[in-house]
């Protein structure tokens, strides 16, 4: 199977987990940024695994990474920004048929969906849903990510694989 993970990550939480997933997928299996993940990294895969994290009970826009630049907040990491969007991405992928799967970092009693967002862009473009969303938490609005969550994604990586099989 030739699986690509596509993430965006502001804080490297979902980066860490978008990297336990590949490596749940098996041989092969990359995890790249929405950057490196162009059309030539895209082209002839079977699986894609995209996620991004939950901000404002949803998928970041543009928006909200404009106002993370300009107010990170007290004592908030600098983001890194210098990726496209996870929407940016989306918009540009062109159309396909390959299997896909969405997953979302966050705090545990956020509500709202990042992977509804990326499952009905992926859906308009023809790709296939392989299997439901996974949610991976933070301990805190920037990170860490909570103990346990990195052999989270890689069973679940595993569990896609075995599915697509």
């Amino acid at each position: 199977m030739n699986a690509v993970v596509v993430y965006e990550s502001l804080w490297g939480n979902t980066a860490a987990v978008a990297g336990a997933i590949a490596e749940g997928l098996g041989d092969g299996a990359r995890a790249l940024s929405t950057s490196a993940a162009d059309a030539a990294a895209i082209q002839g895969v079977d699986l894609i695994v995209a996620g991004a994290p939950l901000l404002g009970f949803t998928l970041p826009t543009e928006q909200m990474r404009a106002g993370i630049a300009t107010n990170p907040g007290m004592g908030a990491p600098k983001p890194d920004l210098s990726a496209p969007s996870m929407r940016s991405w989306l918009d540009e992928l062109p159309a396909g048929s390959a299997r896909f799967a969405a997953f979302e970092t966050r705090i545990w009693w956020s509500p709202g969906s990042a992977p509804k967002h990326i499952a009905a862009a992926l859906e308009a473009k023809g790709y296939r849903q392989l299997a439901p969303s996974e949610k991976f938490v933070v301990t805190g609005k920037f990170g860490p990510l909570k103990a346990g969550e990195l052999e989270r994604a890689k069973a679940w990586g595993a569990a896609l694989a075995r599915q697509f099989g």
